[in-house]
């Protein structure tokens, strides 16, 4: 059974309504928008006149399956309705009727907007709408919407950055915090406009899993949790090392699950291209040494619970030489001398500083790679451990799906084939049981 990769389990089946403001970065909700669906939510798009003169709506009724409202009164043209249902566009958009159409509002109206939104993201927030949230002006679709929902509240702000960093954006953008709206960004760098500096909207990937954290189950709040992720690079030399074929991705999986639930997490992240995910904050290393002594380091400053989803080298090289080995060196056969690596996982079970709960992986291979796991969450100590056997194609290295079988004190659990974020939920879901 083939499975597609969630994106953000946090959001699925949850209804989403997007805003999208006057700006260039308009461009950048189209992606935002696609993510959303992805991640198995309904979403809803409405627009302000200046966000139509940078992307058009039948670009956001396309990507989201449904109509988009641009108008107080008229609601969504009809142009964007058939785009929404996949039809060819065989005339240029109709414009929004000038009279109020009683039937349409109550099918399509403002309020119904902001009564079935479960999370409302405004991306990207200029400084003008930020300025009209503040102060509750509700002169266009958007703004009135807004003073009548009473959902959670996302903010990807994306302007000049002498606009953002005029006090009165500052004043506007601080009281909305206040209020418990979440913010994004905005991320620093070269500006449309040609300035450098913070202003740019963050990325469609950090606004969604940001949207999913407003959404998760916050059961970790004033907990803090540290998960190792990727693969260790043991030098033989400065160009050559012996590795393995871990990706990371259930361990960056682990870490936005954690973060989502309100935990202060830290990822000790081996070489990896992974982006980290938003509100982690992220060490990274390369050999098993380098990860062994963060982990201890900061086990001994204080950690509730780690989970050592690494694919740590159980060998090194004895020796590690300072120039490129020659293959007129070696000869025909090169024989390499190895030691074993520090074993992170028992020594941090069996430490004086051990978390209260330290949940081990194995990946395993061959039919007695369930035994094999069960006796290395014996020997090793760990609360729990995650077993799955990496030789499945759907199950194993570089792929968004895994099914792991979870070991613990009272027997062991098959979970079925699903996405590793929601193998990370299910992983989180016994933490926080164990953390009581």
């Amino acid at each position: 059974m083939k499975i597609e990769a969630v994106l953000c389990p946090d959001l699925e089946g949850r209804r989403v309504l997007l805003a999208v403001t006057g700006g260039i970065a308009a461009y950048k909700s189209a992606e935002l928008c696609r993510l959303l669906v992805r991640s198995g939510a309904r979403v809803n798009v409405m627009m302000t006149a200046a966000a139509r003169r940078f992307v058009g709506e039948i670009t956001f009724a396309a990507l989201s399956g449904n109509p988009v409202s641009v108008d107080l009164f008229g609601g969504a043209p009809t142009a964007t309705a058939r785009a929404a249902r996949g039809s060819r566009l065989a005339s240029p958009p109709e414009p929004a009727p000038a009279h109020l159409d009683p039937a349409q509002e109550a099918q399509i109206g403002h309020i119904q907007l902001a009564d079935e939104a479960d999370l409302l993201v405004v991306a990207p927030a200029t400084a003008d709408i930020i300025a009209k949230l503040r102060h509750g002006v509700a002169d266009d679709l958007v703004s009135t919407v807004y003073l009548a929902c009473t959902a959670p509240v996302l903010l990807a702000p994306a302007m000049n950055v002498n606009m953002w960093r005029h006090s009165a954006t500052q004043a506007n953008i601080a009281e909305l915090r206040e209020r418990g709206h979440a913010v994004v960004g905005p991320d620093s760098g070269e500006l449309a406009c040609g300035h450098e500096g913070a202003g740019r909207m963050a990325e469609p990937d950090e606004i969604l899993q940001a949207a999913g954290a407003c959404l998760s189950s916050r059961d970790l709040p004033g907990r803090s949790v540290l998960v190792t992720a990727g693969g260790t690079h043991e030098p033989l030399d400065p160009v050559r090392f012996i590795g393995n074929r871990s990706s990371g991705r259930m361990g960056f999986a682990l870490a936005a699950e954690a973060v989502a639930r309100g935990a202060r997490t830290l990822l000790v992240a081996g070489p990896t291209s992974l982006p980290t995910p938003h509100g982690v904050e992220r060490v990274d290393v390369t050999s098993a040494k380098q990860m062994a002594r963060e982990v201890h380091e900061r086990c001994e400053a204080g950690v509730d619970a780690v989970l050592m989803a690494a694919a740590v080298a159980d060998y090194r090289p004895t020796r590690e030489a300072e120039s490129k080995i020659k293959k007129n060196a070696v000869g025909e056969r090169w024989t390499l001398s190895l030691e074993r690596n520090p074993d992170i996982l028992a020594s941090l079970c069996k430490g004086s500083h051990r978390p209260a709960v330290v949940v081990g992986f194995a990946a395993e291979t061959g039919k007695a790679a369930l035994t094999r796991a069960a006796e290395k969450r014996r020997d090793k100590g760990c609360d729990l451990l995650v077993a799955n056997d990496v030789m499945a194609s759907d199950a194993g290295f570089e792929v968004d799906t895994n099914k792991v079988t979870i070991f613990g004190a009272r027997g062991e659990e098959e979970l079925p084939l699903m996405s590793k974020r929601q193998v990370a939920r299910q992983v989180l879901d016994r933490v926080v049981k164990l953390l009581g």
